[in-house]
């Protein structure tokens, strides 16, 4: 056989080279011809190499896939010759045949032709054979579960086998099957299995059982088998077989609870005190994923009294200090959950549970490291004075990844205070000059934030200080943004800092955040700068050059600040940062320099108690996580949760998940329907998801809405925003604090007539010379609408699908009622009112999207429907509206309608 391989392998090889030869000596025949032919020049060398290597590749593969059909049908033929042969020696060659079998079934290549040949060849006493069997039939019999019924018959025959590891073997290879088909077959192996002397047959058993009720439910609990396993879950002598019926029965009653009331308390039975004792009695025999499951279990468990509780706690004392990580943090989910209603044992526990998680840091791997670490850092959030004198432990080491280090630079902030403060203000200082640029930016925000939680700052400041001396960008860059924070917090810092600050270049300063804080000082503190005008008209020289909307911002504030406090030095500077303001193209930017230029109109004093008003220090800065969310973490200790920062439902439930795509089509996406009480019964929709999220281009979309500055509410609107807007000319600031500014051309609105509700209910003057005019009633609706239209989903779809569309318009909302919005119902029922119906909502805050329609009234049945869709974003109180019509002439008219609804609700 080797043999006869050879010849065949040198014989392809042969053929190979004979036509690479002859193929080489054509190209070079043309070769000669071109050149004589003096078209040499004309003609490209390269093609005649990469046709040489494309023929050889489609030789190769061509061969190859040859060769690979003939060794499969070599291999099928010494299989099926081998097939109940006992001859000396088989097992051995059947052997290297089934290892060849499963390293082409391992790298892809479909070998479910040889099914028959390898069951028929089954029949052995050989472990290893029955082992590389099973695993082929596994592989195949779900996608060819016709050819899984020829297994049956000899993996029934082997669960009756005299060896224990075969009928174990076999009695999983039958329950991996996965055929809804074979079902009848397995509920006779696995009853006896159940039954069976060897520990190992019973547990696999168990496991069959929990796959049985994935394959088909009715068949396990018919059978009942649930009452078999938690039979095994207490009397069974073997710790292995107790764990997986432990595992079986609470994924079954589980899955049976969310349908099912008296599997609840079916489930809530079995976890009672007798199954708890029982098996925290039995904690030392099981493996130590056997004693994580059994631990999670206990910590569901509520004792009836305290002695209860300490008695749970004394048996499971010493598993506080085994060497696995897992065990450990399950231990002390257990210790934290029975202690959480006792405050001075819950204290004790924080205590004794702190020595084993120090451990655990400084051994195993990194990654074991971090998972700890995660869930210390939670316990330091919640009792940073437990852990204040143990500092040290938290020092970064310079074989820590960053990820490690950083969480270490974490727990050093967490544990700051009054006593250790200058010990770790002087290591994150030494890690400032780290060559890890991410660590270095960590370790000065976290001094930052060690000096705004404290209240004796005075070396932290030095050491804030310092770092502006290291003349690196991105050192400076953080430094500046604390810098300002600290001022915020601290003002009578102020000389200090700003000393300091004055001497940083701001061209060296590059970095948005870093501008806007060095800007920010500039401004605020001016009369201590004496170069402060100096450098502000710097920046505003570079006003074209700056792409952030950030800077430009807080540079228009900074240069009206400066104008306020050292008017003869500022005003062209004034009137340059305005002019360039009001010509902009970042909407916010433009709205900005307008509303100053106004405000400076009606009176330098009423601007500067506008724009410059007296400060309070700011107390505390706003926490980036609610105590709700902490909470909910802390309820789901020892998961996932902790490492991620978020509760399970922030990245499990579907609905909290990132962005989702959907198509414009409502038959697309997974659509809500309307409540009850809000939807006719032929409008009801049944929905197959709670959400209806926007897509991940129109996120992008709502997020340049608001970057570009697009959004602008309706009374601000002073341009189109499709035109260019053309650079005002520069402004005459004049310096007299008592007088106003002289005029400026400014842009008019293009949207009078559409809120005039909004400027009325609001109480607001045509500040901004707008020159505004409206209609006191609202927009003229001369259409009417039915109050009962019919319109069922499926006609929805349809016409959505047919219809083009009519009528696009962007809507802003002012007032609280949409920044309040946390659900769709309050607008559903808004619109209702004004007789536009929903058929569909989802979403969540900040973003919702909704589907409507109306029907015109006395339209015949079908016809003079109205469509919308509406997308609302609540951060930036805008929404974008999509409108379809049958009677495309009055799609404007409701146009009007809708829109005037939108802006009632925005006033409600």
């Amino acid at each position: 056989m080797e043999s006869h391989n050879q010849l065949t392998s040198y014989l392809q090889h042969s053929f190979e080279c004979c036509l690479l030869v002859s193929f080489c000596f054509c190209v070079l025949l043309l070769f000669i011809s071109l050149r004589r032919s003096a078209l040499l020049l004309s003609f490209p060398l390269s093609i005649c190499f990469l046709d040489l290597l494309t023929h050889s590749a489609c030789v190769r593969s061509i061969m190859n896939a040859d060769n690979r059909k003939g060794e499969l049908a070599d291999l099928k033929t010494q299989l099926r010759q081998l097939a109940g042969s006992r001859a000396a020696g088989v097992e051995d060659v059947k052997r290297e045949l089934y290892k060849k079998v499963i390293s082409y079934m391992t790298i892809g290549i479909d070998v479910s032709g040889l099914f028959s040949e390898m069951v028929m060849c089954s029949a052995t006493s050989d472990l290893v054979l029955k082992k590389m069997c099973y695993l082929y039939v596994g592989s195949y019999a779900k996608v060819h579960p016709d050819l899984a019924l020829l297994t049956i018959n000899f993996l029934q025959k082997d669960c009756r086998d005299d060896d224990p590891m075969i009928r174990g073997l076999a009695l999983r290879s039958l329950c991996s099957l996965r055929v809804k088909n074979l079902v009848e077959y397995l509920v006779g192996p696995l009853r006896t299995g159940l039954k069976d002397n060897n520990g190992y047959v019973r547990t696999v058993a168990a496991m069959g059982v929990l796959k049985l009720y994935h394959i088909a439910p009715s068949a396990c609990t018919d059978n009942d088998f649930p009452a078999t396993l938690k039979g095994l879950l207490i009397h069974d002598p073997d710790a292995q077989v107790v764990a997986n019926c432990l595992s079986a029965l609470q994924e079954i009653y589980t899955l049976e609870a969310a349908s099912s009331e008296a599997a609840l308390k079916e489930r809530e039975l079995l976890f009672g005190r007798p199954v708890i004792y029982a098996l925290l009695n039995r904690i030392k025999e099981f493996t130590e994923w056997a004693q994580c499951l059994v631990l999670d279990v206990v910590s569901k468990y509520v004792p009836a009294d305290p002695n209860e509780s300490f008695d749970i706690m004394n048996v499971l004392e010493d598993r506080l200090q085994h060497a696995n990580s897992a065990v450990v943090l399950a231990t002390i989910k257990v210790f934290l959950q029975l202690t959480i209603s006792m405050a001075d044992v819950h204290q004790q526990v924080y205590e004794r549970i702190k020595a084993p998680l120090l451990t655990l840091i400084s051994s195993g791997s990194s990654e074991q490291s971090y998972a700890v670490l995660s869930h210390l850092h939670l316990l330091v959030m919640r009792a940073p004075m437990l852990f204040s004198s143990d500092y040290k432990h938290f020092y970064c080491r310079y074989s820590d990844p960053s990820y490690v280090k950083k969480l270490k630079i974490e727990m050093l902030t967490a544990v700051a205070n009054e006593s250790n403060m200058y010990e770790i203000v002087t290591e994150l200082s030494e890690y400032a000059a780290n060559v890890d640029v991410a660590i270095t930016r960590e370790a000065i925000r976290a001094v930052g934030r060690i000096a705004l939680q404290l209240y004796d700052v005075n070396a932290i400041v030095d050491r804030l200080l310092q770092f502006l001396e290291m003349e690196k960008d991105y050192v400076t860059a953080e430094t500046l943004v604390l810098v300002k924070d600290l001022l915020r917090k601290y003002p009578q810092w102020s000389h200090d800092c700003i000393a300091v600050v004055g001497n940083v270049s701001s061209n060296t300063v590059q970095e948005p955040k870093a501008k806007s804080a060095l800007i920010w000082m500039l401004g605020e503190y001016s009369h201590d700068m004496l170069d402060a005008p100096y450098v502000l008209e710097g920046f505003v020289e570079g006003w074209a050059e700056e792409d952030s909307a950030e800077v430009r911002l807080e540079l228009l504030s900074a240069v009206s600040k400066l104008f306020f406090k050292r008017p003869p030095e500022s005003q062209k500077i004034l009137g340059a940062a305005l002019a360039a303001g009001i010509a902009d193209a970042h909407q916010d930017v433009h709205d900005r320099a307008l509303f100053y230029y106004r405000l400076l109109q009606q009176g330098v004093e009423v601007a500067e108690c506008v724009i410059n008003p007296p400060k309070q220090a700011v107390s505390v800065f706003a926490d980036t996580q609610s105590s709700e969310i902490k909470d909910r973490i802390f309820d789901e200790f020892n998961s996932l949760s902790v490492v991620y920062r978020e509760p399970s439902f922030m990245f499990l439930d579907k609905e909290h998940r990132g962005a989702y795509d959907y198509s414009e089509d409502p038959a697309a996406v997974s659509l809500v329907s309307a409540p009850a009480d809000l939807v006719l019964p032929s409008q009801s929709l049944e929905a197959n998801d709670n959400d209806l999220l926007l897509s991940a281009s129109e996120k992008e979309e709502s997020r340049g809405t608001a970057s570009n500055g697009s959004y602008v509410p309706d009374f601000l609107t002073y341009e189109s925003s499709s035109a260019p807007r053309s650079p005002s000319p520069p402004l005459q600031v004049v310096a007299n604090r008592n007088s106003s500014i002289g005029s400026a051309p400014v842009a008019r609105a293009t949207t009078a007539g559409r809120t005039s509700q909004a400027v009325s209910a609001l109480g607001i003057d045509d500040l901004l010379g707008l020159n505004l005019t409206f209609s006191p009633g609202g927009p003229s609706l001369s259409l009417k609408l039915n109050s009962k239209p019919a319109l069922d989903p499926a006609t929805f779809q349809r016409k959505w699908g047919q219809l083009p569309i009519a009528l696009t318009m962007d809507h802003s909302f002012f007032g609280q009622p949409l920044a309040a919005l946390s659900g769709p119902q309050p607008l559903l029922r808004h619109m209702q009112e004004n007789l536009i119906h929903c058929m569909a909502s989802g979403g969540q805050v900040p973003q919702f999207k909704f589907f409507f329609f109306a029907q015109k009234v006395e339209s015949p049945p079908g016809t003079g429907f109205f469509l919308v869709e509406c997308l609302l974003n609540t951060s930036t109180a805008s929404a974008n509206v999509k409108i379809k019509a049958d009677d495309t002439s009055v799609a404007s008219k409701f146009g009007d309608i809708f829109r005037s609804a939108l802006t009632s609700f925005s006033l409600a």
